[in-house]
C-alpha cells in the first residue's frame, strides 16, 4: 500500500489535478452579427479586432488601447480651496443643503471636465474607434448554408464558416500575441474563387489611400480639444497570396480576384508616448511577413498566448448538452432552466479572457469597455471610473493566475501621481496626492464637473489597496518598494486633510460622498455631499493600516507613520443603525435610493476584508440585512459586486441567485437594450446598460469567491458554494495570497483531492472543513503540514508541493 500511495503521489506531483485546457471555453453563433454586441472580441493587450461575419459585405472593426483624442489640461480652481473652510463649517452645522450649493459652485475642476461623459473633442478626451476595416466579397451569393462563428477562449482565435455554391469558406481572425499584428486569414475550398475588395472607413479625422507595397491605409490625428491636432494614427491592411491570385489598387481600395487562400495583415499604431506612429506600422509589418512563413503566424500566436494564459485559473462544474447550442439559445434555456452549470464556468474563463485579451504589461489597463469600441465618442467617454469600475476590472487577476497583467494597473496609477500632487494642492492646500472619480490617459485628477459624483476624494486610496494586494500575492518586496512611495503620499494626503467632526469627534474627510446615493437630510433635502462617509473610513483605515504593513516588511522608518498610526484609530467605525443596517454615512439618514446599484459602505465586506463572518460576526450579519434592503436588482456591475458580496458571507445560494441574474440574456436594436437590459448579450458581454466589461471581470472574481477565499488571514475551499454545483466538480491554478497555485475536486460538496505549489516562501493555514479535515497532506520539498486546531498549516519553500487525497480513490 505505502508503494501504491508514493507511485500515485508522484504522478500527481507532475499532472494537475485538472487538464490545462477545456474544449469547452468556445462559444458559437449559427449566423452573422446584426449588432456590434453579436460580435466576437479579439484582442492582444494593445489592438482588438471584432468581425460581423458578413458573407458578402463583412465589417471587421478595429481598435487601439491609447486611440484617445484630449490631451493634458489645466484644472486648477483656486476657489475651491478658498472655499474649504466654509464648506465644512456649514457641513458641520448641519447645514447640508448650503454647503452642498456651495460645493457645486466653487469646488469643480477648472475647465469642462469630462464635459458631462462627452468629452471627444473637449481637452478631458475619449477612448475611440480606430477604423472599419470593409471586405466587400465577390461571387457569394447572400444565401449560404451551414453557417458558424466561434469564439475559441484557449486560442484566442475566432472563425467563420459558412458554403455557397458548393464551395466552404473559412476565415480565421486573431491578433497576434507573437507578432503584435491583427491577421484575417481566408480560404475557400474550390481553387480560383476567393475573390474580395478591401478598403477603410472611419467616421471622422481619417484619410485612406490604397498603395502597391502598403495595400490600404488609414491615417489623421484626434482632437486634442484644445483647437490643434492630438494623438496622431495610422493603420495598414496587406494582402498576402501564397497559393495564386492578383491583387491591384483602385483609389482607395485594394481589389483581389483569383485566390484560393488569402493573408490580410494588419498593423495598427497611434503616437500616444511619443511613439512615431508610421515606423512602428513599418517594423510591425516588416517583422510579421519575414520572421517566419505565413502559415506559422497563427501556430507563433497560439504558443505566445498560451504562454500568458495557458496557466490561468479554470473552473468545471460538470457538463450539460446546451454546450453545443448557438451562445443566444443557451443563454435563453439558461434563463428558463438554470441547469446549465458548464455556462459559469465558461463565463468564468471568458472573464479572464477579456482581461487578457484588453491588457498587457507596460500596456495601458483595460477601459470601461476593455479595448473594444465601435464609436468616436464612446459612452462616458470610455474612461476609467475610479469609484469601483476601473478596479473592478482587476478583481479576477490575482487569483485567477494573471498577476502580472496587474501591473498595468499599478504603472497607471505610479503615473497619476505627481498630478494628483498638483490636484492636492491646488484644492486642499495639503500634501501627499489625490485623485477624485474620474482617469483619462491625460492624468485627470481633479474633482468631476458635478460634485454629486465628482466629489469623492478616496479613488487613490482605491487603487494602493491594488498596489498592495499584487504583493500580498506575489511576496515581491522588490515591487512593494516600488510602489510604497505612491501609497505613502497617498496616506499623507489624509493624514492632511481629515477633520475633526465637532459632533462627534471622529476624523472625517469633508466634503465628499458615498458614490454616487443621496440622503435626506433633516430638514428634508435630498443631499449628495456630506462630511464623512463609511466607505471613506474604511478606504483610509485600510490605506493606512496597508502602508503601516509595508514601511514593517521594508524595515522603513518615517514620522509619518507615527501619525498615521494615531489617526487610523480616530477614524469612525463601521457603525451598526438601529435598523440593523451598516451606517452609509456618519449619521443614520434615510437614503433617497434604498435599492441604490452602488453599495459603497459594503466596501469593508469586499473587495476590503475589514468585515468577515469570523472576526466581526455582528458586522456581517448587519451587511446581511444591507444587502437584503438594497436588493438583488441593478446594473451588471453591481450584480457582480452583489455575487462577492454574498460569497464573503458565505451564502452560495444567494450569490448564485445573483449570478443567475448577471447572466440573463440582454439584446440590442439600434440603441435599444432589450430584455432585461442589465444582463449579458449575446457575445457574453456585460450590460450595464450598454456594455461595460466591468460585469464580466467583476462577475469572474465573484464565481471564483465562490469557490476560492484567501483574503482574510487564511485559505478556505468552498467558503460559499451553492447548493446546486454540490455534486462535483474542480477548480485548477487558483492563486492564493503567499504567492501560491491551487487546485481541487469535490463530490458531494466535499474535497476529494488537493494540490498546493509554492513559489514563494509562505505560511499558508488552510482551513480545515468540506472534507479536508479527513485528507492526508504528504509534502514534496523541504516544507511542513501540521495540524493546529481548525487548520492545516503549511510552511512552505519556493517549489515545495502539498499534495492530500482521499483514500477511498485508492484500489
Amino acid at each position: 500500500m505505502r508503494y501504491t500511495l508514493l507511485l500515485i503521489f508522484l504522478l500527481l506531483a507532475v499532472r494537475p489535478l485538472a487538464a490545462q485546457t477545456d474544449s469547452r471555453h468556445r462559444f458559437h453563433f449559427t449566423e452573422p452579427a446584426c449588432v456590434w454586441e453579436e460580435q466576437l472580441p479579439l484582442g492582444n493587450g494593445r489592438i482588438g479586432l471584432m468581425s460581423d461575419g458578413r458573407p458578402t459585405d463583412e465589417t471587421i472593426t478595429l481598435n487601439e488601447i491609447s486611440m484617445w483624442s484630449g490631451s493634458p489640461q489645466e484644472t486648477a480652481n483656486p476657489v475651491a480651496r478658498e472655499s474649504l473652510p466654509e464648506i465644512r463649517r456649514l457641513l458641520f452645522a448641519g447645514e447640508y443643503r448650503k454647503a452642498e450649493q456651495l460645493v457645486y459652485q466653487t469646488f469643480v475642476c477648472g475647465g469642462a471636465g469630462s464635459n458631462h461623459g462627452q468629452g471627444a473633442n473637449a481637452p478631458y478626451g475619449a477612448y475611440q474607434l480606430f477604423g472599419r476595416l470593409h471586405l466587400k466579397h465577390r461571387g457569394i451569393s447572400p444565401e449560404v448554408t451551414d453557417y458558424v462563428r466561434s469564439l475559441d477562449i484557449d486560442s484566442a482565435t475566432a472563425e467563420t464558416r459558412f458554403r455557397s455554391g458548393g464551395v466552404l469558406y473559412t476565415r480565421r481572425y486573431y491578433t497576434s500575441f507573437a507578432d503584435d499584428v491583427a491577421v484575417v486569414e481566408l480560404t475557400a475550398s474550390r481553387n480560383g474563387t476567393l475573390s474580395f475588395d478591401m478598403e477603410w472607413s472611419r467616421p471622422e479625422n481619417a484619410r485612406y489611400y490604397a498603395d502597391s507595397i502598403a495595400g490600404v491605409v488609414i491615417e489623421g490625428a484626434l482632437p486634442d480639444g484644445q483647437g490643434g491636432a492630438g494623438v496622431r494614427y495610422r493603420g495598414e491592411a496587406r494582402i498576402f497570396l501564397p497559393d495564386g491570385g492578383s491583387v491591384t489598387c483602385r483609389d482607395a481600395a485594394v481589389e483581389l480576384r483569383g485566390a484560393t487562400r488569402a493573408y490580410i495583415i494588419i498593423a495598427l499604431a497611434t503616437s500616444f508616448g511619443g511613439n512615431d506612429e508610421q515606423e512602428t506600422v513599418r517594423h510591425l509589418m516588416h517583422d510579421a511577413v519575414t520572421h517566419r512563413p505565413l502559415a506559422e503566424l497563427w501556430r507563433a500566436h497560439t504558443t505566445a498566448f498560451d504562454k500568458q494564459f495557458g496557466q490561468s485559473a479554470t473552473i468545471r462544474l460538470g457538463t450539460h448538452p446546451n454546450e453545443q447550442l448557438p451562445i443566444p439559445e443557451r443563454l435563453r434555456l439558461f434563463h428558463q432552466n438554470g441547469d446549465d452549470f458548464a455556462l459559469p464556468a465558461l463565463y468564468y474563463k471568458y472573464g479572464l479572457y477579456l482581461l487578457a485579451s484588453s491588457t498587457r504589461v507596460g500596456g495601458l489597463p483595460p477601459n470601461l469597455q476593455g479595448l473594444w469600441a465601435h464609436q468616436t465618442q464612446t459612452p462616458w467617454n470610455g474612461d476609467y471610473h475610479l469609484n469601483i469600475n476601473l478596479q473592478m476590472n482587476y478583481w479576477p487577476a490575482e487569483s485567477g493566475n494573471l498577476s502580472h497583467l496587474h501591473t498595468t494597473l499599478a504603472d497607471w496609477t505610479l503615473a497619476q501621481v505627481e498630478s494628483g500632487r498638483r490636484t492636492a494642492r491646488d484644492f486642499y492646500g495639503a500634501d501627499g496626492w489625490v485623485t477624485h472619480i474620474l482617469g483619462n490617459v491625460w492624468q485627470f485628477t481633479a474633482p468631476g464637473e458635478h460634485p454629486s459624483w465628482g466629489a469623492t476624494n478616496t479613488s487613490a486610496a482605491w487603487l494602493c489597496q491594488h498596489l498592495y494586494r499584487h504583493y500580498l500575492y506575489s511576496q515581491d518586496t522588490t515591487y512593494l518598494r516600488s510602489v510604497y512611495p505612491a501609497m505613502r503620499e497617498a496616506a499623507r494626503f489624509f493624514a492632511d486633510v481629515l477633520v475633526t467632526d465637532p459632533r462627534s469627534s471622529w476624523l472625517v474627510t469633508a466634503p465628499t460622498t458615498s458614490p454616487e446615493n443621496a440622503y435626506i437630510s433633516p430638514s428634508g433635502d435630498v443631499v449628495h455631499v456630506a462630511a464623512g462617509s463609511t466607505m471613506d473610513n474604511q478606504i483610509i483605515r485600510e490605506l493606512f493600516d496597508n502602508t503601516l504593513s509595508t514601511a514593517r516588511t521594508l524595515s522603513v522608518t518615517d514620522a509619518l507613520l507615527g501619525t498615521l498610526a494615531v489617526k487610523r484609530h480616530l477614524l469612525m467605525p463601521t457603525t451598526i443603525a438601529a435598523d440593523g443596517r451598516i451606517m452609509e454615512w456618519l449619521e443614520p439618514y434615510e437614503e433617497v435610493e434604498p435599492h441604490h446599484r452602488h453599495v459603497s459602505h459594503l466596501y469593508a465586506l469586499y473587495p476590503g476584508n475589514q468585515i468577515s463572518t469570523e472576526h466581526t460576526p455582528d458586522l456581517a450579519t448587519a451587511a446581511r440585512k444591507t444587502l437584503e434592503v438594497r436588493g438583488d436588482d441593478g446594473t451588471s456591475w453591481s450584480m457582480a459586486w452583489k455575487i462577492c458580496f454574498w460569497a464573503r458571507l458565505g451564502d452560495g445560494d444567494r450569490a448564485w441567485s445573483l449570478l443567475s441574474r448577471l447572466l440573463r440574456p440582454a439584446t440590442v436594436r439600434g440603441m435599444s437594450y432589450e430584455g432585461y437590459g442589465s444582463g449579458t448579450l449575446p457575445n457574453l458581454f456585460s450590460a450595464h446598460p450598454p456594455f461595460q466589461i466591468d460585469g464580466n471581470l467583476g462577475g469572474a472574481a465573484g464565481i471564483m469567491e465562490m469557490l476560492v477565499q484567501s483574503e482574510a488571514g487564511h485559505v478556505e475551499l468552498l467558503p460559499a458554494l451553492p447548493s446546486d454545483w454540490s455534486a462535483s466538480g474542480s477548480v485548477s491554478h487558483a492563486k492564493v495570497v503567499g504567492n501560491a497555485l491551487i487546485s481541487f475536486t469535490w463530490k458531494e460538496g466535499r474535497i476529494t483531492d488537493f494540490t498546493l505549489r509554492a513559489s514563494a516562501p509562505y505560511r499558508h493555514k488552510l482551513l480545515a472543513r468540506r472534507g479536508l479535515d479527513s485528507l492526508n497532506f504528504h509534502v514534496m520539498g523541504t516544507g511542513s503540514a501540521n495540524r493546529e486546531g481548525d487548520y492545516w498549516v503549511f510552511d512552505l519553500h519556493f517549489g515545495d508541493v502539498i499534495r492530500a487525497i482521499d483514500s477511498s480513490r485508492i484500489p
